[in-house]
């Protein structure tokens, strides 16, 4: 079921974390910022939402990071309820895909919460004093790829927070898979 999530909270201050990655080593918020910013992405691995523009979101990832932004995916989804999206698999797409960025597992859901992440994907993109500039769309794409044409939201609204530091202040939501929460 496709979940529509809130558009930015300007100036909301990026949540600490530190949580394993793929690549066996705990990452922070520190380690992942870059000079530019930060782009914080909620994804998992079984989502059609997800898997539709992933050779998106890793072109965008690079790109971004020749600006000096930094990127960092985590996975918060219950592994009991959804196996493909377990710490394991996570490792598997993420040497198969030679992501560039690190993929991080939220196993207690405890970042999840504290971004108030609703969907995957969801994005959250940071200047460079952590401040909340971006929180929309990749691109105009929902569970199937649109055309390779699109206009780039993700990519142009993070450009522009390279630059200046400031998000545009018209951004159009994320949709995608509601995060799969751990039943209490």
């Amino acid at each position: 079921m496709a979940t529509s999530l809130p558009v930015c909270d300007f100036g909301w201050k990026a949540p600490d974390f530190s949580l394993p990655s793929t690549k066996s080593e705990n990452i922070t918020l520190r380690d992942a910022k870059g000079p530019s910013g930060l782009l914080v992405m909620f994804i998992c691995n079984h989502c059609p939402y997800v898997l539709a523009v992933l050779d998106r979101i890793m072109r965008d990832a690079d790109d971004l990071k020749a600006l000096g932004v930094g990127v960092v995916a985590i996975s918060s989804n219950d592994v009991t309820s959804h196996p493909k999206d377990s710490f394991e698999n996570m490792a598997k797409m993420a040497d198969e895909q030679a992501f560039s960025f690190p993929y991080l597992y939220d196993k207690a859901q405890d970042v999840a919460h504290a971004y108030d992440a609703t969907c995957t994907p969801d994005f959250f993109g940071f200047n460079g004093k952590l401040e909340l500039q971006y929180r929309g769309r990749l691109d105009a794409s929902t569970s199937r790829a649109g055309p390779l044409d699109l206009r780039r939201d993700l990519f142009e609204a993070m450009k522009q927070v390279a630059k200046t530091g400031q998000g545009p202040q018209d951004q159009i939501a994320s949709v995608g898979c509601s995060i799969k929460w751990k039943t209490a």
